[in-house]
C-alpha cells in the first residue's frame, strides 16, 4: 500500500471565530487531526501546538500526510479548548470539527468550512481554513538568532519577545511558517536554535520574500508587535557567527508618529544553514535495519491463564489481546528487518528451575540465544512459555528497557544510520518502578531506539500517558530531560472492534519521524546514500 503513496502533503490550519468556553479569558485552542482507514475507526495523526487565549488561531505546527491518490482518505480536524495537562482530549472543551477528505483539500488548495459540533449543528460562527501544499523539497533551514535593544512593551518588567516567520504564498498573502519560543523579560534575547523546512519558508525559492515579525508575548493573547522586516533566503544565507545578518525591526505605526524614529531593535541571524532532510524511507531504502524486540507482561494482575477472565487466556480460536498485539505490530515491522530474527522476553514471572522472579527472561528460556524466527516464532515461543511460568510481580519496565538500550548503545558508534531499535512492551497496567523507568527512557532518548507500549485490559493507564511525552518533556527523577519523545502508548481497548491494521497504524504512526529525527540530530546519513547532498 505504501508504495503508491508517493506524495507528501503539508497541511496548514487556521481558525476564525471559535466558541469562547473560558470564563474571564478566551479559549486556548489546539487542533487534532484524525484519519480513518475504515468505516468507524479513527486514529490520531498529530496535534498542533496550543494557542493561548485566542479565538482566531493560526497554528504554526503543520501536519504532513502521505497522499494516496487511489484511496479515499477521510480526515477529521477537531478543535479543543485545552484546560489541563492530560493527553486525553475527552476532558477538554470541544469547539467544533470538520470532516472531509484529503482529496477535497488537495483539489481546492485552500478549503474554508464551518466547524460543526458532534450533533452536526454549527459551532457558533466558527470556521476552519486548511491549506495544502505538496512537499517537493526535503531541505530544512537551521537557524540561530538573537536580538538587541528591542522596544520595551511591558509596564512592569521587560518585553517577552518571540519571532514569527511568514512565507509569501502564490496568492500574495502571508502564511505563518514558524513561531519561535518566548524569551521572558529580555530586550536582548537569544533564541534556542530552530529549524524550518525550506518549503514552508519560501517554497524552495531563495529569492522569495520572507517576513519576520517580532512580538512581545502576553498571557491574555494580546501580543504587541515590536517590529518587523522582510528579507530573502539569499540574504539570510550570508549569515555567519563572525558576520551575522542584521535586520532593523521597524514598527510602522511608531515610525509614522515619532520624529527621528530609527528602529525598534535589531534582529541578528548568526546561522542560517540549508541542509538536506532525509525521510524515513530514505533511511530504510538506504540500508538502515530496524531491530525489533518484544517484551510481554507476565505479572499476576493478568489473572490465571487457565481462566477465561485472564488476559493471557488463549481462546479456542487461539487468540488473546497479547497475541493480537504481537501479530498486528510485528507483521508491519518485520518487513524492515532483514534477518527476521526477533528477541522476545517476558517480565514479572517466577521462572523455572529456581522460581526466582525475573524481569527479563527469554520466552524460549535460552539466554544466550533469545531470538525467535519471525513473528510466527515469537507467537510460538509465547504459547510454549505461558504454561511453564508462574505469573507474579512487580511490574518493572526498566530492566528490559535498559537491556535493549545496551544494544542501541553499541550501535551509537556507527558512522551511518545503519541500526535502529524498537522495543514493543505489552502490559496490563500499572508500573511499579516508575522512577527507574523514567530514568531508563531519558537515557534511551539519546540512543537509536524507540519504545512502543500497548496496554491490554481495562486498567488505569494514566501513568503510561505520562511516559508518552506528547504532553510535554519527560524528565528523570534528577530533573534530566529526555532528548526527544521516544515512547508511543496505545490502549488496546480502543481497537477491539477495529480492523487488524488499525492498531499497527496507530502504534507505528510516530515511528518514522522518531527514526528520521534521531539520525538527523546526530547528522548520520543512510548507509547507501544515493542522492546528491
Amino acid at each position: 500500500m505504501a508504495a503508491q503513496c508517493v506524495t507528501k502533503v503539508e497541511l496548514t490550519v487556521a481558525c476564525q471565530n471559535l466558541l469562547d468556553q473560558d470564563i474571564g479569558s478566551k479559549s486556548d485552542p489546539l487542533c487534532v487531526l484524525l484519519m480513518s482507514s475504515s468505516e468507524s475507526q479513527w486514529y490520531e495523526l498529530g496535534r498542533t501546538e496550543k494557542v493561548q487565549n485566542c479565538l482566531d488561531p493560526k497554528f504554526a505546527k503543520k501536519f504532513v500526510v502521505d497522499y494516496c491518490f487511489e484511496m479515499v482518505q477521510k480526515l477529521k480536524f477537531g478543535i479543543y479548548d485545552i484546560d489541563n495537562k492530560t493527553i486525553d482530549l475527552s476532558d477538554d472543551d470541544f469547539l467544533g470539527e470538520l470532516e472531509c477528505t484529503l482529496g477535497q483539500i488537495v483539489s481546492s488548495k485552500n478549503l474554508t468550512r464551518p466547524l460543526v459540533l458532534k450533533n452536526k449543528t454549527p459551532a457558533g460562527k466558527g470556521t476552519i481554513t486548511i491549506s495544502a501544499e505538496e512537499i517537493k523539497d526535503n531541505r530544512v533551514v537551521n537557524f540561530e538568532a538573537e536580538a538587541r535593544k528591542l522596544d520595551n512593551k511591558d509596564f512592569f518588567g521587560k518585553s517577552d519577545p518571540y519571532l514569527e516567520f511568514y512565507k509569501l504564498t502564490e496568492s500574495g498573502s502571508w502564511q505563518l511558517a514558524h513561531r519561535t519560543e518566548v524569551v521572558k523579560n529580555n530586550l536582548n534575547p537569544t533564541w534556542k536554535p530552530f529549524r524550518i523546512p525550506l518549503q514552508s519558508l519560501c517554497g524552495g525559492d531563495m529569492e522569495r520574500s520572507i517576513k519576520v515579525e517580532c512580538y512581545d508575548y502576553d498571557d491574555d493573547g494580546s501580543h504587541d508587535l515590536i517590529g518587523s522586516f522582510e528579507t530573502t533566503m539569499k540574504r539570510l544565507e550570508e549569515a555567519s557567527r563572525t558576520s551575522p545578518a542584521e535586520f532593523e525591526c521597524i514598527n510602522s505605526k511608531k515610525k509614522q508618529k515619532k520624529k527621528g524614529y530609527k528602529n525598534s531593535g535589531v534582529v541578528s541571524v548568526k546561522l542560517c544553514q540549508v541542509v538536506k532532510e532525509y525521510s524515513f524511507l530514505d533511511y530504510i531504502m538506504g540500508g538502515c535495519q530496524i531491530n525489533f524486540t518484544v517484551a510481554v507482561d507476565f505479572t499476576g494482575s493478568n489473572g490465571d491463564p487457565r481462566s477465561p477472565q485472564s488476559l493471557h487466556y488463549i481462546s479456542p480460536q487461539g487468540v488473546n489481546e497479547y497475541l493480537t498485539a504481537i501479530w498486528s505490530v510485528g507483521n508491519v515491522i518485520q518487513d524492515y528487518d532483514s534477518d527476521k530474527m526477533f528477541p522476545a522476553f517476558g517480565f514479572g514471572a517466577q521462572i523455572p528451575p529456581s522460581w526466582q522472579v525475573s524481569h527479563e527472561f527469554p520466552l524460549n528460556f535460552n539466554p544466550s540465544n533469545p531470538f525467535c524466527a519471525g513473528i510466527q516464532g515469537v507467537v510460538e515461543a509465547y504459547r510454549v512459555c505461558l504454561p511453564q511460568v508462574k505469573l507474579y510481580g512487580p511490574t518493572n519496565f526498566s530492566p528490559i528497557i535498559n537491556h535493549v538500550a545496551c544494544f542501541a548503545k553499541q550501535a551509537v558508534q556507527q558512522t551511518t544510520a545503519a541500526q535502529y531499535f524498537v522495543l514493543l512492551i505489552i502490559t496490563d497496567g500499572v508500573i511499579t518502578d516508575m522512577d527507574e523507568t523514567r530514568s531508563a527512557i531519558v537515557n534511551a532518548s539519546r540512543l537509536p531506539m524507540s519504545i512502543i507500549i500497548i496496554g491490554v485490559g481495562e486498567a488505569d493507564f494514566s501513568a503510561m500517558e505520562f511516559l508518552d511525552g506528547d504532553s510535554g518533556c519527560l524528565r528523570s527523577m534528577s530533573g534530566e530531560a529526555a532528548m526527544r519523545d521516544i515512547v508511543q502508548f496505545v490502549p488496546f481497548r480502543q481497537f477491539q472492534n477495529a480492523p487488524s491494521h488499525a492498531l499497527a497504524q496507530s502504534v507505528l504512526a510516530e515511528l518514522p519521524q522518531q527514526v528520521a529525527s534521531f539520525f538527523s540530530l546526530f547528522k548520520l546519513k543512510p548507509p547507501r546514500d544515493s542522492s546528491p547532498a
